[in-house]
């Protein structure tokens, strides 16, 4: 995430990844010949910061799920079945009762289209929505495509998350488990029960979520729709005071999930930053959208060159720096 993913930018994409490049080169010159300011802003922003280096290890030794016992094993048998009769089409997955059907569409003409990808997804628990970190690694500054976590997660169905791994606030539970506990903003819970709730991190604590039955926490926002009406006011809202990610006004590509029912999400990816193809939205008009779609709770995740939707194998969307740019996370439904 940088400085121009949040804000207009009319400089072409191509163009745009020069610049970042030679900014990029050009700070490091000035890291190796200065040292001071320029450390810090390595450390701070390229640098990665490997706190947990084998997540699968960590959920495993302290995951809330259930543990299995010896009822288990006609379920299991009961599971394979399953898999063996999931049905994968170009738009859509079903595997017993849950369900992911991802379609495009397109409104307005020429300067004023715009492109956007829905995935509706029916959960049969809501465990079965995870999040992946990348590299399978927690931390700052670690990242890979969405389409590489989603692979390697055996994923049918992903999008890009929150990119927790550029700051060091906000609550982080993730599979159930608790990651980071620094709350500083408006974030998303995902209760096992199949409920989706906005809440301020600020007035609770990782632990009091997860004894409440929270099994995803996401830190990024703004929410944009709450008890089923867009929040007022979210055009002139900031995300918090990191340098490079204040602002995320404007017409702009976007990534967010919404609550429909129980276990019933919406996943929507705006492309942009193309004309002829897709501007991007406003805030309000991804508000719009997710109240086109049903959604009584939404919320804003990270977007810009991050927003990608991940589809049987492939990524769905044309993110905006002309191919996919790495992120920190995902949430995503195996395949």
């Amino acid at each position: 995430m940088d400085a121009t993913e949040h804000t207009a930018d009319p400089t072409p994409p191509r163009s745009r990844r020069r610049l970042r490049n030679s900014l990029v080169a050009g700070g490091l010159v000035v890291v190796l010949a200065a040292g001071g300011g320029g450390a810090w802003a390595a450390d701070r922003f390229l640098v990665e910061h490997v706190e947990i280096t084998d997540v699968s290890a960590y959920e495993a030794a302290n995951s809330t799920a259930p543990a299995e016992d010896s009822s288990d094993a006609t379920d299991s048998a009961s599971d394979a079945t399953t898999d063996a009769g999931a049905v994968l089409t170009d738009s859509s997955y079903v595997d017993g009762e849950t369900s992911v059907t991802v379609t495009q569409v397109v409104t307005g003409s020429g300067d004023d289209t715009v492109t956007y990808y829905v995935a509706d997804v029916l959960l049969d628990d809501a465990t079965t929505l995870r999040s992946a970190f990348a590299k399978d690694q927690f931390g700052q500054n670690i990242t890979e495509t969405t389409s590489s976590i989603a692979a390697a997660n055996g994923a049918v169905f992903a999008i890009n998350g929150d990119y927790y791994g550029f700051r060091h606030t906000g609550i982080v539970i993730r599979n159930g488990v608790i990651y980071r506990d620094a709350p500083a903003r408006t974030g998303l819970a995902f209760y096992t029960d199949g409920t989706v709730e906005v809440y301020d991190e600020t007035m609770t604590s990782a632990a009091d979520l997860l004894a409440n039955g929270v099994w995803n926490t996401l830190s990024f926002g703004p929410a944009i729709i709450e008890d089923g009406a867009a929040i007022a006011g979210i055009e002139d809202l900031e995300v918090d005071t990191n340098f490079g990610n204040h602002s995320i006004q404007g017409e702009q590509p976007r990534t967010a999930v919404g609550l429909i029912d129980e276990n019933h999400l919406v996943f929507v990816v705006v492309d942009g930053r193309a004309t002829g193809y897709s501007r991007g939205v406003t805030l309000t008009e991804l508000a719009d959208i997710m109240l086109s779609l049903g959604a009584t709770t939404a919320y804003n995740l990270d977007g810009g060159g991050s927003s990608t939707m991940y589809f049987g194998g492939e990524v769905v969307n044309q993110p905006s720096n002309g191919g996919e740019r790495g992120t920190s996370d995902i949430l995503y439904v195996a395949g």
